[in-house]
């Protein structure tokens, strides 16, 4: 396929938070990521990652979206083994892993503002 210097080379998911700053603080401790920037002061915005994924974080005083109505499918190698990593880091779980009918097994994961991540992988690994 082609590539044309117009086509979008990235992207970052952009998730309203009620507190930026203790949000990178709990994407750190319950989901593994790193802080990759805070903005302002006290922080409006912020970067945080794990492996190849951006999650931005704004401060809901900075936008009319509504806080935690926000969702991100992150896909790993092994959904079963996020799952243990993540319940051993003490991460929220709203929904468990399982088999699901479109081919992955997946379960969600919650930030203290109800925004979800879904961690899922190609059914068949990690069962």
């Amino acid at each position: 396929m082609t590539q044309s210097p117009t086509d979008p080379a990235g992207s970052a998911t952009v998730l309203v938070v009620s507190d930026v700053r203790s949000s990178v603080e709990h994407y750190a401790r319950a989901f593994g990521f790193e802080e990759d920037f805070l903005y302002g002061s006290p922080p409006i915005y912020a970067g945080v990652g794990r492996g190849d994924v951006v999650i931005h974080l704004q401060a809901a005083s900075t936008t009319q979206r509504p806080v935690g109505g926000g969702c991100v499918s992150l896909f790993v190698g092994d959904a079963m083994a996020a799952h243990a990593e993540l319940v051993e880091r003490g991460a929220p779980i709203a929904v468990p892993p399982a088999p699901r009918d479109y081919g992955l097994i997946d379960f969600v994961a919650e930030d203290p503002d109800g925004n979800q991540l879904v961690w899922g992988s190609e059914a068949g690994r990690g069962e």
